[in-house]
């Protein structure tokens, strides 16, 4: 029985280009979305650009363009990016819109009726030179718990601390770089406490992957807090009916959006929208959202809050995927591993990536890391010179000893195509479970047994002594080859249709697995695909690098020759050599190293300092690897007094200078001679 099924990817902001990193998200949904229109389900995938907010504003006064000006150029681009990576939307729109206007309103009234929204006045940060309430995200101070210097104005990425700006000693604004004020403002709030029992219930229901589930579990814990959906002039946004200076927070008509690009796409193919989103019975409807794990919480907790405010129903299943990596560290523009898609697409073929993120797909809260090395190898190896080198090898054979045609199976040939077509099933399984590495590994063992096949037959020799026998060879190679290429067409849609056009065949489904191809002529064989040629890969990360130099060169050029000292970071106050004497410097080594899972700058050391071991946090995230820290030297404080933070207790703290990418950890001068335990000063 068919399906109806909406699919849909988070939204990206339309005030930064697509980079390789988005990709891995749309790339999931798009094969999702490819696999269910194969086993013959209505399916829907639909996205757009998040255009409210802030940042929105902001940077197209920096432009001194329209904030709808630069809206559209962004969604150019996107779909572009996107369509150039082979990810096929059904629909693709942008939150500005009508009908997101309408149902961000639906859901604010009707949420209001049911008195799950309630005003309340609260003081917030205010710049008076821009005239405009701060976010949180706009304001950059000292963090008042651990002192971490060029804080965001909520969160403290090196202690895991949170707050309000008004906390912060030395707040700045990003935006005028003056010291905030403090101003009230009445603001409306959603009522998430509301939805306690539901949510807990949704999240034991297995709609999110078990990891995802504990750890919003821990927001219970802490107990769920009002949301605050409204936000002051000036904004870029929606709104609030009966308001003059309120608008809708992004957070709310972001969301919305979902239902707003398939209502806007349902209406031109004259099919209700609602029936994916009401609450009965006899609805079969499925809905699968993709996300990020930073998106994590919105997802599952105030968007899924706001569903159940509107008896309109929850998706089915969120899959949420980790960070991506490259090379084992954070992306970074200085390393040419920013890597924007427009950039890749000038020097690599998509189906590459496409490939290579589906072979590290398996259904788990998992970073994704792109070991340039490992990409090349499985591009090259497993894909070209496994799978594809059975369809170019077979063609150049069949075209020159048999005018394209192939013959008949021979019983052997039959067991064979046989088994790799009881792989169906599994196969499918692993699609609809989004563990797309098992498809890609069954596939590949799959394609083993046909090389292998293959070398025990010869078809290259055995042409020459029994050609009849060499035909049949090439029958079995050429007919596994396209059930092959039918398992991996979600994931690598542009090759497909090369083979099918090669078998002189459209559009395979799953059920075509089913049939055998005998007797009849092929077409002429085309090249399907080349090999990573390792020099595109290095001539990418210099192209990165040098788009790095022209963006500072730009800025530069702009900017002014005084300096304005709130840019400085003032030096703390005085202290004398008796407050220093106390510090207790120690050298210690890393004897473990891992991520903090939720934390941006974090990582969790096990810190051996001879006479015992201490587990200290560090936000060097950004410029330290785990694995490149163990068996280090450092010099930490030992006798800092603990500290409890959101993910654990710090016992301690280890000496480093410098912000965001080139954080430097300070180590003993001769670290060969230091002894784990040794006093420094």
């Amino acid at each position: 029985m068919k399906k109806d099924i909406l699919i849909t990817a988070a939204l990206p902001y339309a005030n930064g280009a697509i980079h390789i990193g988005h990709i891995l998200e749309y790339t999931q949904a798009d094969i999702y979305n490819r696999f269910q229109k194969m086993i013959g389900n209505n399916s829907i995938y639909c996205c757009a650009d998040d255009t409210h907010g802030t940042p929105i504003m902001l940077k197209a006064k920096e432009r001194g363009i329209t904030p709808q000006e630069l809206i559209a150029e962004a969604s150019i681009n996107h779909q572009n990016d996107f369509k150039d990576f082979l990810i096929e939307f059904d629909n693709y729109y942008s939150t500005n819109s009508p009908e997101n206007k309408e149902l961000v309103e639906f859901f604010f009234n009707t949420l209001n009726q049911k008195g799950h929204i309630e005003k309340k006045e609260i003081e917030q940060a205010y710049d008076e030179q821009e005239q405009m309430f701060l976010p949180d995200r706009f304001i950059k101070g000292t963090c008042p718990k651990c002192g971490a210097k060029d804080q965001n104005g909520d969160s403290c990425d090196v202690c895991g601390a949170t707050y309000s700006p008004l906390d912060m000693a030395d707040a700045v604004s990003v935006v005028s770089g003056k010291k905030p004020i403090k101003k009230s403002s009445t603001h409306y709030f959603f009522k998430l406490t509301h939805f306690e029992r539901e949510l807990k219930e949704l999240l034991q229901s297995g709609f999110v992957n078990e990891q995802t589930a504990n750890k919003m579990n821990e927001w219970f814990k802490e107990g769920l807090q009002d949301w605050d959906i409204s936000r002051d002039a000036p904004y870029f946004g929606f709104k609030i009916p009966g308001e003059d200076e309120k608008y809708f927070y992004v957070w709310l008509d972001a969301p919305i959006g979902y239902i707003a690009s398939l209502k806007n796409y349902c209406d031109r193919h004259n099919i209700d929208y609602k029936k994916f989103w009401t609450k009965d019975s006899e609805n079969k409807s499925e809905v699968y959202h993709f996300i990020g794990k930073d998106i994590s919480y919105f997802h599952t907790l105030f968007w899924q809050a706001s569903l159940m405010g509107v008896d309109f129903r929850t998706p089915k299943h969120i899959f949420i995927h980790g960070f991506i990596t490259v090379n084992g560290q954070k992306m970074s523009k200085s390393r040419g591993t920013f890597i924007s898609a427009r950039t890749y697409l000038n020097n690599l073929a998509p189906e590459y990536l496409r490939y290579y993120y589906a072979s590290k797909t398996n259904g788990r809260l998992e970073d994704v890391d792109i070991n340039f090395e490992d990409f090349v190898s499985k591009v090259n190896s497993d894909l070209v010179g496994n799978f594809v080198n059975i369809i170019s090898r077979s063609a150049g054979i069949l075209g020159k000893h048999f005018d394209n045609t192939i013959s008949t199976l021979n019983e052997e040939g039959q067991v064979l195509l046989n088994k790799i077509r009881e792989k169906k099933n599994e196969i499918a399984n692993a699609y609809n479970e989004c563990k797309y590495i098992n498809a890609v590994k069954e596939t590949l063992l799959l394609c083993d047994e046909v090389n292998k096949y293959y070398e025990e037959n010869k078809p290259w020799v055995l042409v020459k002594e029994d050609k009849e026998k060499a035909q049949k060879v090439l029958t079995l190679g050429l007919n596994a080859a396209r059930v092959l290429m039918i398992y991996l067409k979600p994931i690598l849609p542009s090759l497909a249709k090369k083979v099918e056009k090669f078998f002189n065949e459209e559009n395979y489904t799953f059920n075509d697995v089913e049939t055998t191809l005998e007797n009849v002529k092929l077409n002429e064989f085309e090249r399907l695909m080349e090999r990573v040629d390792i020099k595109s890969v290095e001539k990418m990360v210099e192209d990165t690098k040098k788009e790095l130099e022209e963006l500072n060169k730009s800025k530069n050029q702009n900017v002014k020759e005084e300096v304005n000292a709130s840019d400085i970071t003032p030096i703390l106050p005085e202290i004398t050599y008796d407050d220093f004497a106390k510090v207790d410097l120690r050298v210690a080594t890393v004897e473990n190293a891992e991520i903090v899972e939720g934390s941006n700058k974090l990582l969790k050391l096990t810190l051996n300092i001879g006479i015992e071991k201490r587990e200290v946090f560090a936000g060097i995230k950004s410029s330290y690897s785990p694995e490149k820290l163990i068996g280090k030297k450092v010099i930490m404080v030992a006798n800092l007094a603990p500290r409890k933070m959101k993910f654990g207790v710090s016992n301690g703290m280890i000496i480093a200078s410098g912000e965001g990418e080139l954080i430097s950890v300070a180590t003993p001068l001769d670290s060969e001679k230091a002894k784990s335990g040794d006093r420094q000063f």
